[in-house]
């Protein structure tokens, strides 16, 4: 009989914080969130996942699709007893018939979650600002938090033995992608040395390098941007991406000539890091291209334990950014709306 109410309707939250970024974040919150992955993933295994999200509800935008953001959100709302809905662009009338900020405040008095995957960051900051409720940035043109969430935390499974996340060197080999931009602030802001590899007209932006140097004056971690291929040497972590994404359609043939070969993971490459060096890909990967089919099914490939992450990330993300404001409701005050709600339906 007992059903926690949600929390939706509570417009006057206090402490209320979105997730749109690691940088808004502290390392010790970042920490937080990492120790509660890891203690809901222990209870995923035992079968035994607390009910957390009971009674609630997280809106999913999608803008662009994806197989892991949206199986990820879905089960994990599920596995902690709460409820996910699929919203695409044709379902609702985002930025069209209907102003983003009216779509913020409509969700925010029906569901207790807002996640967005969106074309640009300005959509998930506009849906930031209006909601009530927690929004959580499911990717954007510039950034990829929960993907990083996933990628710290299979880090800290496979560390090398007496290391921890502040003595790792980690090496993204590629384009400047969102998750290139979310993983160099996340790495510097726990100190590691941060390694971009790649062609110098797809490398990070100044405007990134501001942000990591920012990090790293704090936490005393270490950015490398380069084109030298050799700079994998002695790596901890080797991360690709594709080459290309949504909207990079005409650039396609350019870019896999200025990528391929030199920029390309192969066994050769994983060999040149280190024997202990291990390999990371957000996914969908395009082996053959960014990736050899060899690497991913290697023993140093670790993304598939990657991609179950972002399940655990997500899991995490929901209870961290909802418990506070949870307000369990009383067995008298369940039984007085009860008998008022059946008497009535009796009476008439």
């Amino acid at each position: 009989m007992k059903q926690p109410s949600s929390s939706a309707t509570n417009l006057n939250k206090t402490n209320l914080k979105h997730f749109l970024t690691t940088q808004d974040y502290t390392k010790k919150e970042l920490e937080d969130i990492l120790s509660l992955m890891g203690m809901l993933k222990e209870a995923r295994k035992d079968n035994a996942i607390p009910q957390l999200f009971k009674g609630k509800s997280v809106a999913m935008i999608f803008e662009q699709p994806s197989t892991r953001t949206r199986v990820s959100f879905e089960t994990a709302a599920s596995l902690l007893g709460g409820h996910a809905l699929f919203l695409s662009p044709k379902d609702i009338h985002l930025g069209a018939k209907e102003s983003l900020e009216d779509t913020a405040r409509v969700l925010a008095r029906m569901v207790d979650v807002i996640m967005a995957r969106v074309n640009l960051h300005e959509t998930v900051a506009t849906l930031a600002k209006y909601s009530s409720v927690p929004v959580i940035n499911g990717l954007c043109d510039w950034l990829h938090p929960t993907q990083i969430m996933a990628d710290l935390f299979t880090m800290m499974e496979h560390l090398p033995e007496g290391k921890k996340l502040s003595d790792l060197t980690v090496a993204f080999v590629g384009d400047a992608t969102n998750v290139n931009s979310s993983l160099m602030f996340a790495c510097t802001k726990f100190g590691m040395h941060y390694k971009h590899i790649g062609p110098e007209k797809f490398q990070a932006p100044q405007s990134w390098q501001d942000i990591a140097n920012k990090n790293i004056k704090e936490s005393g971690g270490k950015l490398t941007v380069t084109d030298d291929i050799e700079e994998v040497k002695g790596c901890d972590i080797i991360i690709a991406d594709s080459f290309y994404w949504f909207g990079q359609e005409e650039e396609k043939e350019i870019r896999l000539k200025t990528f391929i070969p030199k920029y390309v993971i192969t066994e050769e490459l994983m060999e040149k890091a280190g024997k202990d060096a291990i390999f990371m890909h957000c996914l969908p990967a395009n082996d053959q291209r960014e990736v050899t089919r060899e690497v991913m099914e290697g023993d140093r490939s670790v993304i598939f334990d990657e991609a179950e992450n972002r399940l655990t990330a997500q899991m995490a993300l929901l209870v961290y950014l909802t418990f506070r404001f949870n307000e369990e409701p009383t067995q008298e005050k369940i039984k007085c709306h009860d008998d008022k709600i059946r008497n009535f339906l009796k009476s008439i």
